[in-house]
């Protein structure tokens, strides 16, 4: 009886959780509002607004979009939303053609919401941005890609690293997929029913241990002289150079190019997934979450090393997972302080360079952010170096890196705790993203 009334609260909660992302877009209709890094236009503003700084220090509305979006994705330098008639309007940075709207559109055009070329038989039920490519889930489940890629994250054949125009991914055919996450070069998709496929970029085991290929990545070495380097020099720049020169170190490691079932997670339920730069986590339905590949940051949460997928050290199941450049977040099931009543918490661990876990201790080991106990958290997202979430209440919170504006505090100063973005209260939130360096907030009007 016991085991029955946990299940049945899990799933409460999961309800909970699942509600936060429908809109009443009916009734009203919906807003998007943008804060952040612009340099690429990711933010979707006019100059006229935010000045030729680029930058919008607190949430302001996109305009030009339709008054029906039902839900945002924001990629590492743009966005994208869908709308209630399964449209897809896109915006940002578009050097690899992920805005679906070609190469030769003007580049001072790139930051106005404009609608994706090539999906006008397609019904988009979902869509997802990552840093050079996009992609769009019709309501047939089919997956849609487009952007360039050498790491194989198409998931269109071998040597396919671009498509100009979206393009089905023909080797998931027959499979309904329900979500897609990218990395820097990996990509991850579940199923509606719960498998799990991967393709692209695959050391170390990122991918699992599809192939039996789990070589390590040049990237370790120089994530691990960011890890002492930006100790004693707190800066930002040092990790991305040192990141970049990694990347490109890896151009020559073994590449998945065909979506392929993840072996290893056979006949195991997947309810929720999240890539980071180099590592992977995968929710199960039984509220098990694991992880897998570069564990430099300590983003895996685990005491075990091995490559693969191995749970993560945490407490309680969790609800939803949630992934930065390399750092970790996770929606727990928790009790509340009166020992009463539903209550979740938001775990944390990996990177921790400008405070994006939200709180002290060790790093590589999941733990809680106590600045938002006794809330429920039914979002939570993590970009660069700042992290975001959503309660129950529909307050948004934010802390981690404030340079540029990104966490719409209305300066650039970092927050190493939680604290509430009040210029959204009373705002009907329903829901918030982040990509590196921008978000995105989806209000009902």
């Amino acid at each position: 009886m016991l085991r029955i009334r946990r299940v049945l609260k899990e799933k409460k909660l999961l309800n909970l959780i699942a509600r936060s992302s429908r809109t009443r877009w009916m009734s009203s209709g919906t807003e998007v509002m943008s804060f952040g890094d612009g340099s690429h236009g990711a933010l979707g503003l006019p100059t006229s607004l935010i000045g030729h700084g680029m930058d919008a220090y607190e949430p302001t509305p996109v305009t030009g979009l339709p008054s029906d979006i039902t839900s945002v994705s924001a990629g590492h330098y743009h966005s994208l939303a869908v709308t209630s008639h399964g449209q897809l309007w896109a915006w940002g940075r578009n050097h690899e053609v992920q805005l679906g709207r070609g190469l030769l559109s003007p580049r001072d055009t790139w930051n106005e919401p404009k609608r994706v070329e090539g999906l006008d038989q397609v019904q988009v039920t979902a869509a997802f941005a990552s840093g050079v490519v996009s992609a769009a889930i019709g309501d047939d489940g089919s997956l849609w890609v487009w952007g360039k890629s050498k790491r194989g994250q198409l998931g269109l054949g071998k040597g396919i690293t671009e498509a100009s125009v979206p393009s089905k991914v023909e080797a998931l055919e027959g499979q309904k997929i329900a979500k897609v996450s990218f990395g820097w070069g990996h990509t991850l998709a579940q199923t509606v029913e719960g498998k799990l496929f991967g393709w692209g970029y695959l050391a170390d085991g990122r991918l699992g241990k599809m192939g039996g290929l789990v070589e390590a990545s040049p990237l370790d070495s120089s994530m691990n002289v960011v890890k002492h380097e930006v100790i004693t020099q707190s800066t930002v720049e040092v990790a991305e150079r040192l990141v970049l020169e990694g990347m490109e170190k890896e151009k020559d490691m073994p590449i998945v190019w065909d979506p392929c079932s993840v072996e290893e997670l056979k006949g195991v339920e997947v309810v929720d997934i999240a890539c980071g730069l180099d590592h992977s986590l995968v929710l199960c339905r039984d509220g098990t979450l694991l992880s897998s590949g570069s564990n430099v940051y300590g983003q895996l949460g685990r005491a075990n090393h091995d490559m693969g997928f191995f749970p993560v050290d945490i407490s309680f199941p969790a609800l939803a997972i949630a992934s930065g450049l390399g750092h970790s977040l996770a929606i727990c099931q928790a009790k509340s302080p009166e020992g009463k009543g539903d209550a979740t918490s938001i775990v944390s661990w990996g990177w921790n360079q400008s405070s994006q876990l939200g709180r002290p201790g060790p790093e590589n080991v999941p733990m809680e952010v106590e600045g938002l106990a006794g809330e429920t958290a039914i979002l939570v997202s993590g970009g660069r170096v700042h992290s975001i979430a959503v309660t129950s209440k529909g307050e948004v919170w934010v802390w981690g890196c404030g340079r540029n504006g990104r966490l719409g505090l209305g300066s650039s100063c970092d927050e190493a705790e939680p604290i509430m973005l009040d210029s959204l209260e009373g705002c009907e939130v329903l829901q918030a993203v982040s990509g590196f360096d921008h978000n995105l907030i989806l209000i009902a009007q």
